[in-house]
């Protein structure tokens, strides 16, 4: 069967070559790519080489060369359908069924592209006109000239509520496709669908392929809500699983393994002159996880560049939130923090690019920034406020997955919280005679303890109250806004809930998304009255009104309400892996009772009424969900 373009490229973006190679093949990092022997000959020199920015292996000694499908093949004997099943099935892609109606959506894919592309070329010929003065002005404003308009296909949408659509009608492009892509604004309280963008000028936003997938605009009117303004998602378009300028930055990323990504569109733009064509943005929310995940293919360390200002350091915090628990060895992330109330663009012109060059050399590494946020949050100048500082870099930490990167965050901590103390700040000064040694969780350092431990402190559980109100909190915000199901039904699909009532709505919830990721209200509503659910879905909302109904209400701004998703996510997740790590405690001090073991336990119980309390006390962020500048 002939399987859609798009299928096979959604499940090379999930799965690096080199993580399908190296199942077979012994690779080890050469440079910008991987390096091992050849599975196809027998040699003594490596002469096979995997490319993870290309998706291609390519071996020297046998001249063969292809993907991750071709790999399977040639090594395992797989028929292509076979190796696109297997690695379907790894990747999480379900495969569609060979059917007419495969092939018509295939087909539909391709003229919803066409659309986008006639879209953009029309969008161009605006600014040139005399509709897009004021356009150009503004691009001259900001010191972009026309080859780097033409560069980066900057446009102009007109003030006009019909031109693009009369204009693609013209063209014999269907009004329902036009919708579809998000070129018209349409619903039931619009009865003539209407242009999306106008007035703005307009930034095309392409796949790793270079095709337009949608658009972002700037509106030229200082009386418009929304500065800045993004395609809505579409069949061709995923907000969160796209990076502005990805396609333009590739080769340069992979010819100087780094890629760096900004705050916006002109951002972007002024790195490019600033001599960093290797610049990346996300698309006017927080960084996610498939953007890290796209991030990290093309580079281990990847530099986030944040404006320097309020707003710039909680979008750095939260990137370290949401970079965290993805951690490995050897991938990690950059933070580099502009100069005060600057953006790239500012700084740019008022700089040059050697201002550029400095900030980014200046990036910290995301220990460091873990550190200065913790500090930073208040005084440390008592025992009480240190110990408080340490339980909270410990639940932090917790959150890591991979054990080794964890084991090391803890090792530097630990060594930071010493310097911390008197006796550890007397034991860096010259001529000290050494440090106080930290006893590690586990270490025996005593004979076994005789007595038992009280339940109180051994015990797991004792937080379903938090948990529940956490997890209402999720389930009531997905209830009240069911359009976000579209953005997270693939994270939240990872997180456990202990609610049973939550675990049902949950699973309706992700149900529909399934079957529709923009599923009606109504139509959800009778799903969950049909599954028995109705009283249910009352309770979670009313539990979780009780801690935030702002973020609940019918108009809550998106971005509120996104924020406070997003952090109800990761305290649940910090949460559970506490959990697990208490649970770890628990059973290695049944089996070898001693000092270490106690103090492990009592170490991480307290890690976990820290967590609980501050997410109890805390004031979910608030930021916009416009792209910056």
């Amino acid at each position: 069967m002939r399987y859609p373009s798009h299928i096979l490229e959604e499940i090379r973006a999930r799965l690096p070559a080199s993580s399908v190679v190296g199942r077979r093949v012994q690779l080890k990092k050469a440079g910008r790519e991987w390096r091992g022997l050849s599975p196809f000959n027998a040699e003594k020199t490596p002469s096979f080489y995997v490319n993870d920015q290309k998706q291609f292996y390519h071996c020297f000694s046998s001249s063969k060369h292809g993907d991750i499908f071709t790999f399977l093949m040639e090594t395992e004997g797989l028929s292509f359908p076979e190796a696109v099943e297997r690695l379907a099935g790894e990747a999480g892609v379900s495969l569609p069924a060979p059917t007419e109606d495969s092939r018509a959506a295939e087909t539909k894919r391709a003229g919803a592209t066409e659309v986008m592309e006639m879209a953009a070329r029309w969008f161009e010929a605006r600014l040139l006109s005399n509709q897009g003065a004021e356009a150009r002005a503004y691009l001259e404003r900001r010191a972009l000239s026309r080859e780097t308009q033409q560069a980066f296909r900057l446009g102009y949408a007109p003030n006009d509520r019909y031109a693009l659509r009369d204009h693609l009608a013209g063209q014999g492009v269907d009004k329902d496709l036009m919708i579809e892509m998000g070129l018209l604004a349409a619903g039931e309280s619009v009865s003539v669908p209407y242009d999306y963008f106008r007035d703005r000028v307009m930034f095309p936003i392409t796949d790793t392929r270079g095709r337009v997938v949608a658009f972002g605009g700037r509106a030229l009117s200082k009386d418009v809500r929304a500065k800045y303004l993004n395609s809505p998602e579409t069949p061709l378009f995923h907000k969160g699983r796209t990076l502005y300028n990805l396609h333009g930055a590739r080769k340069a990323a992979h010819e100087r393994s780094s890629i760096i990504a900004v705050e916006g569109y002109v951002d972007v733009i002024a790195m490019t002159l600033a001599g960093h064509p290797e610049t990346v943005a996300p698309l006017g929310t927080a960084l996610t996880e498939d953007q890290l995940g796209l991030l990290w293919r093309h580079a281990d360390e990847p530099i986030l560049c944040f404006d320097g200002d309020k707003a710039g350091q909680r979008a750095a915090f939260r990137a370290l939130d949401i970079a965290l628990p993805l951690l490995e060895p050897g991938r990690s992330l950059r933070i580099a923090l502009l100069p005060g109330g600057q953006d790239p663009d500012d700084l740019l012109r008022s700089g040059g690019p050697g201002a550029i060059d400095q900030v980014l050399a200046a990036a910290l590494p995301l220990s460091e920034l873990l550190w200065r946020r913790a500090v930073e949050a208040g005084p440390i100048d008592t025992p009480e406020r240190r110990a408080g500082l340490t339980q909270t870099l410990r639940a932090t930490v917790a959150t890591i997955r991979d054990e080794t990167v964890r084991r090391y965050y803890r090792d530097e901590i630990e060594e930071r919280f010493r310097s911390l103390s008197p006796r550890g700040r007397r034991a860096a000064e010259p001529g000290a005679r050494g440090r106080p040694r930290f006893v590690k969780p586990g270490e025996p350092i005593s004979p076994r303890i005789t007595g038992s431990p009280s339940p109180s402190v051994t015990a797991s559980a004792g937080f379903t109250g938090a948990a529940s109100v956490r997890e209402a909190m999720i389930v009531g915000t997905l209830l009240a806004h069911p359009e976000m199901l579209a953005d997270f039904a693939e994270e939240i699909a990872e997180l456990d809930f202990e609610d049973p009532d939550a675990q049902a709505l949950l699973s309706v919830l992700l149900g529909s998304a399934a079957e529709d990721p923009h599923t009606d209200p109504d139509v959800l509503q009778n799903r969950i009255t049909r599954a028995g659910l109705a009283a249910a879905s009352g309770r979670i909302l009313a539990l979780a009104r009780s801690r935030d109904r702002t973020t609940l209400a019918p108009h809550a701004d998106p971005a509120q309400r996104t924020d406070a998703l997003r952090q109800a996510m990761i305290l649940h997740r910090q949460a559970g892996a506490l959990h697990s790590e208490l649970r770890d405690a628990r059973q290695a001090f049944e089996n070898d009772p001693t000092d270490a073991g106690w103090a492990w336990l009592c170490e991480v119980k307290a890690r976990l009424e820290t967590v609980i309390a501050a997410e109890a006390e805390a004031d979910l962020p608030v930021s916009s969900d416009s792209t910056a500048e």
